[in-house]
């Protein structure tokens, strides 16, 4: 076996790394976990079970990235040990191991580098999706159903913790709408580059046989704000309504008015929460993610007002950003990044990052431009 030398390749690695622990300042990462530790020890800290519940959550999220950084370190180390060994023993299985290891870590600083991008207002905040069914009748509410699932695997496969907070099901097949809230750092900033109009084309389960169906559904991405960020809504501009919930069985469901529905009067948003065990729950969590599009709202106004006074007006977002095609080809297409993949069942079962790591790079150019 020929010698095995890869030091250009973990030199370019070892700046890459150096940048990317710059960016992340582990120093304040490491204070932060320090300062969250001590609130996280304090004997009384569950007398208050949102505020524990928050202060446990944001010490785990560092504590993981801070690992990640660390571990990252010590394979950069680990991969040299790697290399000297292949070469003494001149075998050609731990040669394979190294490229294979060299090719896990350049993934991983990928990843890592791609974070470094997200510096925008709201980036690092948890963010809530909805994904409303479009034109295409039956087969658009199961398209919509279908990109539930994929969000719903995407944060499971990546350790995002996430919750359906609303849905509302369609009468014959899938769902008008669904509301997933993404508890987890940088959530919005990561998952804002799928919002825009998602387009469907195969052949109609619904249909006669043998017919092409195109159906469209909307992803929208909204940053959950803190508490003490929120807007303070007049009790007159607000309309609520108490109900039912509907679809799918269980515990406390269909039996209890507890589902809430929260109409803004002046602005027509209407916000509606049926997945908590009580009418108080829904009504919290109603009012937070309004509060969070009122917020947000709020900042695109401002943002339209300046790019007007400024003369530039262009929208960011085309009205199809992603085509998923099942038939008579398979392929899955982002329209702004090119970024194009021919397995659509991995797609929908989650598999989105080259898309969504795609579409942040294509963000920041598009800012920078």
């Amino acid at each position: 076996m020929d010698e095995l030398d890869i030091t250009g390749q973990v030199a370019d690695l070892r700046g890459t790394f150096a940048e990317i622990r710059a960016v992340v300042d582990v120093p304040r990462l490491e204070a932060e976990i320090a300062q969250l530790s001590e609130q996280a020890g304090a004997p009384d800290l569950w007398d208050d079970t949102e505020k524990a519940q928050k202060v446990t959550s944001a010490l785990s999220h560092r504590q993981a990235e801070l690992a990640k950084i660390t571990s990252l370190q010590q394979r950069l180390d680990d991969i040299e040990i790697m290399v000297e060994l292949a070469n003494e023993e001149g075998d050609a299985d731990a040669a394979a191991e190294v490229h294979k290891e060299l090719a896990d870590i350049q993934r991983v600083l990928g990843e890592l580098e791609v974070q470094t991008l997200l510096n925008g207002e709201w980036d690092a905040r948890p963010a809530v999706m909805t994904i409303r069914a479009g034109a295409g009748g039956v087969d658009a509410a199961d398209f919509a159903e279908m990109l539930q699932r994929m969000y719903l695997r995407y944060a499971e496969k990546n350790g995002i913790p996430a919750r359906v907070l609303d849905t509302s099901y369609a009468e014959e097949a899938g769902i008008k709408s669904t509301t997933i809230e993404f508890d987890a750092p940088y959530a919005f900033g990561t998952l804002s580059v799928e919002a825009g109009t998602h387009r469907l084309v195969r052949m109609s389960p619904f249909g006669a046989a043998g017919k092409r169906q195109t159906s469209f559904a909307a992803v929208e991405v909204i940053p959950l704000m803190e508490a003490t960020e929120s807007i303070d809504i007049p009790e007159n501009e607000m309309r609520v309504d108490v109900f039912r919930s509907s679809g799918p069985g269980g515990q406390s469901v269909n039996t209890t008015d507890s589902a809430v529905r929260i109409t803004h009067i002046p602005t027509g948003i209407v916000v509606s929460m049926q997945n908590e065990k009580s009418q108080i729950q829904n009504r919290a969590a109603a009012l937070r993610v309004l509060q969070s599009r009122l917020l947000l709202l709020q900042k695109e106004q401002e943002a339209a007002q300046k790019k007007e006074l400024a003369g530039n007006i262009t929208a960011s977002w085309g009205d199809q950003m992603r085509s998923y095609v099942l038939a008579p080809y398979q392929m899955v297409k982002d329209l702004r990044t090119e970024h194009e993949v021919s397995k659509p069942d991995d797609v929908f079962d989650g598999d989105l990052n080259g898309f969504i790591t795609a579409g942040i790079r294509w963000r920041k150019r598009a800012v920078n431009d």
